[in-house]
């Protein structure tokens, strides 16, 4: 089976133009860790994400897309979001295959590749809080700020009901 190529940050902003989702981009040096990310914040404001992409052992595969400094306990999250034992990092080739991005541009904005449902979206209640929710767009090296409020319309969008869970400690 011959996979579609990964849609880029161009197809995604085409994607938000078209739901009408209003959205700004500020480009940067590739940034791989929320540690070399936190220069940006005088920049852009709003909330700024870590991503998990996670899997359990009867290969479910779940995003999490939490607020930079939130702590996620990976022995007990499995229990909140469903997963049928505890979890562990999914490999880079299920990551591109999935949501067509590569360790260190890990992003809620991934679902656009998912069309097959493959991957379950969790977005935790702390980061939906803020008004605005900061995260790459398919690569890291920019950052696009949309409502939060529209990033659940985006989820819809891609054929996935994103849940709003408490993951974080």
């Amino acid at each position: 089976m011959n996979k579609a190529e990964p849609k880029t940050a161009e197809d995604l902003f085409r994607f938000l133009d078209e739901l009408g989702i209003e959205h700004r981009t500020k480009r940067h040096a590739p940034v791989f860790t929320v540690a070399e990310s936190v220069a940006l914040r005088d920049e852009i404001p709003g909330g700024h994400t870590k991503n998990l992409f996670l899997k359990d052992k009867k290969d479910n595969y779940f995003l999490l897309t939490v607020e930079e400094h939130a702590t996620v306990d990976l022995k007990t999250v499995h229990q909140t979001i469903g997963a049928a034992s505890k979890v562990s990092f999914g490999k880079p080739d299920k990551l591109m295959e999935y949501l067509g991005v590569i360790p260190g541009a890990v992003t809620a904005f991934g679902a656009i590749n998912d069309t097959e449902g493959k991957v379950k979206i969790i977005l935790d209640e702390t980061l939906m809080a803020f008004e605005t929710i900061n995260c790459h767009p398919l690569s890291n090296d920019q950052t696009t700020s949309i409502a939060s409020k529209d990033m659940l319309r985006f989820m819809e969008a891609t054929g996935h009901e994103p849940l709003v869970l408490k993951v974080t400690a």
